[in-house]
């Protein structure tokens, strides 16, 4: 099942290397599941009497090889990538909040159009590439760092609240995915990419239309409650995608080096919701 995250959507993602052994992958020399050793006849060498306990063990008593040794991506690599990139984000969110002047949008800006441009780039690649993706994160950073440094001038604590808020909706959404209450059915995809692609497609017209002069004001009021609360929830949504999708990809056996792009999409996902938790919380404080 593929994801509708427009993140993990790449045809090709998480997919296994040909000829990696599993099940249902009839046709190979052996057997029906791949086995080399299936349908073997193993017989006794010649004038060699039966195996002694100490001669077994050392033939089959060892451990099998796990995912690690075998390429393979695990839960502990996804994570590993994910602090990276997140790490990154946050450091090159400190360097633009303290070294650039914070009325100044032009600098988030252009950072924010070169993040877009290289997670394309990142989204489209056949090969995942980790410098790529850290370079997202530090553009990326950057362009929330010099945002943020306005914001919180404008509402004093507006950033620790945005983080902590970031946080509680994720916990809160790993821990309703890993309970069971929510099923990522082909019919939740649509429904939410539908809702999400449309979200953004407003929200992008919008800010071409307050570049020009016009547009409405999405970061106060009851407007930009209802959008910074739909937008939240899209987040969340993504991520639901993003924790299926890691899930099945370490099912199905995903090359070690895709752990990045898990990490990739799971950066995407947790600054959406930065950001528009940062809406929400600037159109509840008002003019305070």
């Amino acid at each position: 099942m593929r994801s509708s995250n427009p993140v993990f959507s790449r045809e090709g993602s998480f997919t296994r290397e040909p000829g990696y052994a599993g099940f249902g992958t009839s046709g190979q020399a052996g057997g029906p599941y791949g086995n080399p050793y299936a349908g073997t006849q193993y017989s006794q060498p010649q004038g060699q009497g039966p195996l002694t306990d100490d001669q077994l063990h050392q033939m089959y008593g060892g451990p099998s090889a796990g995912p690690a040794a075998t390429g393979r991506m695990t839960l502990d690599d996804v994570v590993a990538r994910t602090a990276m990139t997140l790490l990154t984000v946050v450091a090159a969110g400190a360097v633009s909040w303290l070294t650039l002047p914070f009325e100044n949008y032009g600098f988030a800006i252009g950072a924010s159009l070169v993040a877009a441009i290289v997670g394309l780039v990142v989204q489209f690649r056949e090969k995942i590439s980790p410098a790529l993706v850290l370079a997202y994160a530090a553009f990326q950073g950057f362009a929330l760092g010099a945002t943020t440094h306005v914001l919180n001038t404008i509402w004093s604590g507006i950033a620790i609240q945005a983080v902590v808020g970031t946080a509680v909706v994720f916990g809160a959404t790993l821990y309703v995915y890993k309970s069971g209450r929510l099923r990522v059915s082909s019919k939740y995809r649509r429904i939410g990419l539908a809702i999400g692609l449309g979200f953004s497609g407003l929200l992008l017209i919008n800010c071409i239309a307050w570049a020009f002069g016009g547009g409405l004001n999405t970061w106060g009021g009851p407007l930009g409650f209802g959008i910074g609360l739909l937008g939240v929830a899209i987040g969340a949504f993504y991520l639901t995608l993003d924790f299926s999708e890691v899930e099945e990809a370490i099912a199905r056996g995903a090359r070690q080096e895709e752990a990045w792009r898990a990490a990739f999409g799971l950066t995407f996902s947790l600054v959406w919701i930065y950001v528009e938790m940062m809406r929400l919380i600037a159109s509840l404080r008002g003019d305070d």
